[in-house]
């Protein structure tokens, strides 16, 4: 049998570069699709498994245990490859998806989903290095439009998909159908990765790292429970947060005397890199905000049958798609991108104010159109802000500023999901205290302080139904009144978001104006190994104009 050829860079070439590509857009797809097949299937396995105290843990452990360990990853891919990394995470998620598949308790299940957030971590992170070890960042754009139509299928047919396989098969196949897709993974990254060999001692930065988890998590329980479990300036969250910050403070104190530091802090004195980051969170922000609550609207305001849910994103999605090829084609003519990120986010702002005007009497038509438009916006600049950061820095940085980026957009969207869910519970109540017809002050205390989605589901109108058929024919019409009050307070509280997402849109199109231009490199790109002061020198050619 050959020896198997031992590289110095990961960057892949010739024939194996685009097998090396497919495996990428399977590992996207498969890992991108999870996340929304369980999300379907979340019901069914409460019902089966009880504990729905538990429920949101499901996706807190997958998601903390992927966020924590991202930056490791790509710090590390950048000193031994990216296959041994990938291979990794690939099987841990393999494993992660056959437990979750046997588990026969929430807890198991949470556990499960723990131990495949970790495999998650480098599937998130190493396809987009590996990306960058195939393509210079101006070929890039090419195939910016093909990555991301692989994300928005994802999107679009994971719910229906996972709704399939449960009412079918099982629960327990939305975690086992991962298996055959992790399977053709591994045997892709084994033929198609190369293997690497450094050409000098590397002190891995294994204390700098524990310091980071141990900051991250109390953060991340904090702002799970944040406006649920417990209030936001309850003892308990305050000490979280606070202990949480201490850690951190220690952790950037470490990081700036490591000999090799797990997040060089030099590389936040780089413009494209330190605005980049702010610009991704902003944009996250406006983003989340949709992703996670126009469905809610569509439902509980326009009144789309549950089971078609699933489809809501699609129109957001196409324009994401459409944005993403669009924009990759005109930076990878031009090798330019500061008027695409100014436009991207003006229509950004624009999709934005279109949401903002939506209320109760807003049509599905108008709902599509204004979605079309936000995905566009967001599709266009999101991409852009990974390549120009992977443009800044020497190619042996990639893994390192790429999975930096990934890291903090991942940590905006954990900070979110409280933030915008307080937001919609507080102006909710208020507004269903003022709304609710006196005749039925009697239901006031079993609803108010309910959490606003919970009302939308068939069983909880079930229930609520059953509930009025103590008093006859009148029953009826009261509780029309009362879902017509949910439906007016619904709409007022997403219109809250909507206002606080305009908000972050506004701050993202300034943001545009900051980030300093590079042209898109070439083949000179692979060739700028020798030193990380390119780092630093390419301040000196940026074009301010």
């Amino acid at each position: 049998m050959a020896e198997v050829s031992v590289q110095t860079t990961n960057q892949i070439t010739g024939s194996k570069k685009w097998w090396a590509l497919a495996t990428v857009l399977l590992t996207m797809f498969f890992s991108s699709m999870d996340q929304t097949v369980v999300s379907t299937a979340m019901p069914t396995i409460v019902g089966n498994l009880h504990g729905l105290n538990l429920y949101s843990w499901v996706f807190t452990s997958y998601m903390m245990a992927s966020s924590v360990t991202i930056p490791i990853y790509g710090k590390l891919s950048d000193v031994f490859g990216r296959k041994p990394f990938y291979l990794f995470g690939l099987i841990m998620f393999g494993i992660g998806s056959a437990v979750s598949g046997q588990a026969h308790s929430m807890v198991e299940l949470v556990w499960a989903r723990a131990f495949q957030g970790i495999g998650a971590g480098a599937m998130m992170s190493m396809p987009r290095a590996t990306v960058g070890d195939i393509f210079t960042p101006q070929e890039r754009g090419k195939w910016m439009g093909v990555m991301m139509a692989v994300f928005g299928l994802s999107s679009i047919i994971g719910p229906a998909l996972g709704g399939w396989i449960t009412d079918t098969f099982s629960w327990r196949w939305v975690f086992y159908i991962n298996l055959p897709f992790a399977v053709l993974a591994i045997i892709g990254v084994i033929v198609t990765l190369p293997k690497v060999r450094t050409e000098h001692q590397v002190k891995i930065d294994w204390l700098g790292s524990l310091i980071l988890v141990v900051g991250l998590i109390p953060i991340l329980l904090g702002f799970t429970w944040a406006g649920t479990k417990y209030a936001w300036g309850s003892p308990t969250e305050l000490t979280l947060f606070i202990g949480g910050v201490i850690f951190l403070v220690l952790f950037v104190l470490w990081e700036r005397k490591a000999a090799d530091p797990l997040l060089a802090p030099s590389l936040f004195k780089n413009r494209i890199f330190s605005t980049s980051l702010i610009l991704g969170v902003l944009i996250g922000m406006t983003m989340f905000g949709s992703l996670m609550f126009l469905p809610i609207y569509v439902q509980g305001v326009l009144g789309l049958n549950a089971q078609s849910s699933g489809w809501v994103m699609s129109p957001m999605m196409l324009g994401f798609i459409f944005g993403s090829v669009v924009s990759g084609q005109v930076m990878s003519k031009t090798g330019r991108y500061k008027y695409l990120a100014w436009l991207s986010g003006a229509v950004i702002v624009v999709g934005s104010l279109l949401l903002n005007r939506m209320d109760i009497h807003t049509t599905w038509t108008t709902v599509v159109i204004n979605m079309i438009v936000l995905g566009l916006g967001i599709g266009s600049l999101m991409p852009l802000m990974n390549m120009v950061v992977q443009n800044a820095f020497p190619y042996k940085m990639m893994g390192t500023v790429n999975s930096t980026q990934q890291f903090v957009s991942s940590l905006g969207g954990v900070i979110a999901s409280p933030i915008f869910g307080s937001i919609l519970n507080k102006a909710f109540t208020k507004k269903f205290n003022e709304t609710l017809p006196a005749s039925l002050g009697q239901f006031k205390s079993k609803l108010t302080g309910l959490n606003p989605q919970a009302l939308l589901t068939s069983q909880a109108q079930k229930s609520i139904s059953a509930a009025f058929t103590k008093f006859g024919a009148a029953g009826h019409q009261m509780y029309l009144q009362l879902m017509d009050s949910v439906k007016i307070s619904l709409t007022y509280g997403i219109q809250h978001l909507f206002e606080v997402g305009l908000v972050f849109a506004c701050l993202s199109f300034i943001g545009t104006f900051f980030l300093p231009e590079v042209k898109l490199k070439g083949k000179e790109y692979f060739q700028s190994e020798n030193s990380t002061e390119n780092a630093q020198s390419s301040e000196s050619r940026m074009n301010e104009r």
